[in-house]
């Protein structure tokens, strides 16, 4: 953000450490939340609150919004997820380079990410539950089902334990789920869902069409959406329980509908419900002057000559750019850099990002890829893993306006390269992260390493989903960080989970469930930023 408006950011971090005076019934609640006397008058309530939680699963604002979104996105996941994952570098050091980015958790931005992920969401959902039982609408509650999953998985991703199955129960503690319940307890509320949009599907009926940011009411490709939700989160737990992941992941695929499997079929916020939704990085880029390339992004992309290159990031007219495939040059920002703001950085490669650029949350390409991992891994019954592979890189191709050769693109041969960005006290040096071809080729995790390199390029730039997939396989390999302020974590290791914010343990009752909280964990001494989660179990890091 620039200087003028580092003010902004400091007052909104402030406002929100209030949250660390509050206790855990606070920040399970939204002041926001629509009154009963507002009334149902033309759908207006449940209607609203339906397109209250879709601009709340990642937080997107419109021009009149002012910037309230965009800090809250910026706090809660690009300094965190967005950079963890590899995909962004930040021209600035924040805390004087003791934040999140370098592995020193910043609380009043760990209460923003809870906050965005979990309790934006609640009053408006428990709003449309009560409508639904008032007027026996549960289509829309379904929809409200999905939606809530959409952003409930990610809290549940970064920080374990959540009040599920008791969410919204007229208590002054809603108690905590475990992991695995939770998982479960949304595999059962997507089965639900789906089945009665599904009734929907078959009678042609569309949905709050009017409030459907989203897909304008479109029943048809809710479920697809909804079906391919539950591939993602059925493959999340692949590693910690097998037998539950292949009972829905083939659910998800051999459902009536079926999953996305078009660039048509993303789901995305960009305009709809009558508004017209900013692109939060574009902002944090290009007026705060701070988000840029990451080095993980330069060593893959240069490296395979990726002709998403151009798609994903400006080149830079940096003295210290290095020239790509393409004739431009680029450069990136050193992971978990404390360097103040506007150094030799400030003119390294943007995100090729425009304030109109929809805000995604998950496209067809990502489902390809979780199907061929499913086949690779079960066999024949889940699909042929090369075709799937292979249609993954051409969708993501199709999905960034990219007409070259995927043939050739895969035959290439071609390895990520090593970053070297040589500028006195900047400078900043990575070896290659691995010697992995676009080729699907190798053994079963020569294979796997290749899949998520490439769902991984595809997802850019859904940070939050990158990083939990790089936490649940180990892969892409990525370039560490610069500067370490983690208190156990290890340049190798990395950031593994979000600690619980303060203000879950400030009053009497709030620290008793939140002791039981860490005894769902794994033990009194688990809130650690090192503790790897349920599903994080495929490689012990720590």
């Amino acid at each position: 953000m620039k200087k003028i408006n580092q003010y902004k950011l400091l007052a909104g971090i402030c406002a929100l450490a209030l949250f660390t005076a509050c206790d855990f019934e606070e920040i399970n609640t939204n002041p926001f939340e629509m009154t009963n006397e507002m009334g149902i008058r033309d759908g207006v309530a449940i209607g609203g609150a339906v397109t209250a939680m879709q601009r709340a699963v990642v937080p997107v604002g419109t021009q009149a919004d002012d910037t309230e979104a965009i800090n809250q996105y910026q706090v809660a996941y690009n300094l965190s997820a967005d950079s963890w994952c590899g995909f962004f570098g930040q021209n600035n050091n924040w805390y004087s380079g003791s934040n999140n980015t370098t592995y020193y958790l910043q609380d009043a931005w760990v209460a923003a990410t809870y906050k965005n992920s979990y309790t934006e969401l609640l009053s408006s959902w428990k709003e449309i539950r009560q409508e639904s039982e008032k007027t026996g609408s549960m289509e829309v509650f379904a929809l409200a089902q999905i939606l809530k999953i959409s952003a409930w998985h990610k809290t549940l991703e970064t920080f374990g334990p959540i009040p599920y199955t008791h969410a919204g129960e007229p208590a002054l503690v809603i108690p905590f789920d475990s992991e695995k319940d939770a998982f479960n307890a949304m595999f059962a509320d997507l089965t639900a869902a789906i089945e009665i949009l599904t009734a929907r599907v078959e009678q042609g009926a569309t949905i709050v069409a009017d409030y459907d940011a989203v897909y304008g009411g479109d029943t048809r490709k809710w479920v697809k959406y909804a079906n391919s939700l539950m591939l993602r989160l059925a493959m999340r737990i692949s590693y910690a329980d097998e037998t539950t992941a292949k009972k829905y992941v083939l659910q998800a695929l051999k459902h009536e509908v079926g999953v996305m499997t078009a660039k048509a079929d993303e789901a995305q916020m960009s305009s709809g419900a009558g508004m017209v939704f900013r692109n939060n990085i574009e902002w944090l880029s290009n007026q705060y002057n701070e988000c840029r390339m990451g080095s993980s992004m330069f060593s893959y992309l240069l490296g395979y000559k990726d002709p998403r290159l151009g798609a994903y990031f400006e080149a830079s007219a940096s003295a210290y750019a290095t020239e790509a495939y393409d004739g431009k040059k680029y450069q990136a920002v050193p992971p978990g850099n404390a360097y103040q703001q506007n150094t030799i950085y400030t003119d390294f490669s943007k995100p090729n990002i425009a304030s109109n650029t929809p805000t995604y949350w998950m496209r067809a390409s990502e489902v390809y890829f979780l199907r061929a991992e499913a086949a690779l891994r079960w066999g024949a019954e889940f699909g042929d893993a090369k075709a799937l592979y292979e249609q993954g890189v051409a969708t993501s191709f199709d999905e960034n306006g990219v007409s070259s050769s995927v043939d050739d693109y895969l035959a290439s041969g071609l390895t990520p390269i090593a970053h070297n960005m040589r500028a006195s006290y900047y400078s900043y040096s990575a070896a290659a992260p691995t010697a992995a071809t676009p080729e699907f080729s190798g053994g079963t995790e020569e294979k796997l390493e290749k899949i998520i390199i490439q769902k991984w390029i595809a997802l850019y730039p859904n940070g939050h989903e990158a990083w939990t997939e790089w936490r649940r396989t180990g892969y892409p390999k990525l370039n560490q960080v610069q500067t370490n302020r983690g208190q156990g974590v290890t340049r190798e290791g990395g950031i593994r989970r979000m600690v619980y914010p303060l203000s879950f343990s400030q009053s009497a009752d709030d620290r008793a469930n939140y002791e039981e909280a860490l005894n769902l964990l794994g033990g009194a001494d688990k809130d650690k930023a090192i503790t790897q989660l349920w599903w994080d179990c495929k490689n012990r890091i720590y």
